[in-house]
């Protein structure tokens, strides 16, 4: 504990090259306008603020948005070198760890709405009401905060008061100062891997057996959704692989320190960049009403042959 926040180790970080931040900036950049208009159309219409999946994809929209900024910024200070007081780098951190387990959880809440829509017909619209979808929020961010909280606490209880005031770079690693906090993340990561691996698992048995069953003009409903329960299983799966990565990191550390920076950044890039983006941008595509409306407003609303009207 004292050798993690020694005058001298708590400034330092690992080297990142120019051209790798670059790089990374102008990805996000790009990323934040896609996401930014991806908001834009969800809030222009009324008819995608009282339906349940569209507000779930909004939420995991906001919610890449704020990683992407908050850990862009955090980038950007790490190689220019700036600390910061080790108590506010506690609460970026703490934020930024439960925006990782949002987007995920999230995605698989719209695997389940698509599963009551399939197999429930005449119940969707009671079981995925606005209340009903605020109040999945509310509990998706509950279980979000389970493992940052504790991590929080632990930090909290371990260290002295005057620590806080001290100055460090700001990266998670700080926060760690126990070896066993490391076995408690691996537990933790386990469990929610397992949880939603059920719970899609679930979804496509059930809404795969629906379509089997269904005549033609309902069994192309349920196809659709059986094949948007797969999307959302290969949207999760760069989600899970980062909550992996920092284990991964950890035992590179230990045997060579330059393989370790080279892996860290190719996984910022592949696993939370790059799908924070292209997998918001492929499902609103995919759906058509949305899809209509995002095409009328990436234009700037100046093509007048895309009609705006949604119903």
């Amino acid at each position: 504990m004292v050798q993690n926040y020694s005058s001298n180790d708590s400034s330092k970080g690992f080297s990142i090259g120019r051209e790798k931040i670059i790089i990374a900036c102008t990805l996000s950049a790009c990323f934040l306008y896609v996401n930014s208009v991806l908001i834009f159309t969800f809030f222009k219409k009324d008819y995608f603020r009282t339906k349940m999946r569209y507000i779930f994809f909004i939420h995991t929209l906001l919610c890449d948005w704020l990683f992407l900024f908050i850990t862009n910024i955090c980038l950007i200070l790490i190689f220019l070198n700036a600390t910061m007081p080790i108590g506010i780098c506690l609460v970026i951190c703490h934020i930024m760890e439960v925006l990782s387990y949002a987007t995920p959880l999230t995605l698989t809440a719209m695997s389940l709405e698509r599963y009551a829509a399939i197999c429930m017909p005449l119940r969707h619209s009671q079981i995925c009401s606005l209340s009903r979808t605020i109040h999945s929020i509310l509990i998706i961010h509950v279980i979000c905060s389970i493992e940052p909280t504790m991590i929080f606490f632990i930090f909290i209880a371990s260290v002295p008061l005057h620590i806080y005031m001290k100055k460090a770079l700001c990266q998670v690693e700080v926060l760690i100062v126990h070896t066993w906090q490391g076995q408690l993340r691996s537990v933790f990561t386990q469990i929610f891997f397992m949880m939603i691996f059920c719970t899609i698992l679930f979804s496509y048995v059930k809404i795969m057996r629906v379509a089997k069953m269904a005549s033609s003009g309902n069994g192309k409903s349920a196809v659709r959704g059986l094949k948007t329960v797969v999307l959302h299983g290969f949207q999760l799966l760069p989600s899970i692989i980062q909550l992996w990565c920092p284990f991964v990191e950890q035992a590179l550390l230990n045997v060579d320190i330059y393989i370790y920076m080279e892996v860290r950044y190719f996984n910022y890039v592949v696993f939370m960049l790059v799908p924070r983006c292209f997998c918001p941008l492929v499902y609103g595509l995919r759906d058509e009403k949305f899809f209509i409306a995002l095409k009328y407003y990436a234009f700037c609303a100046v093509n007048k042959k895309i009609s705006p009207k949604i119903s």
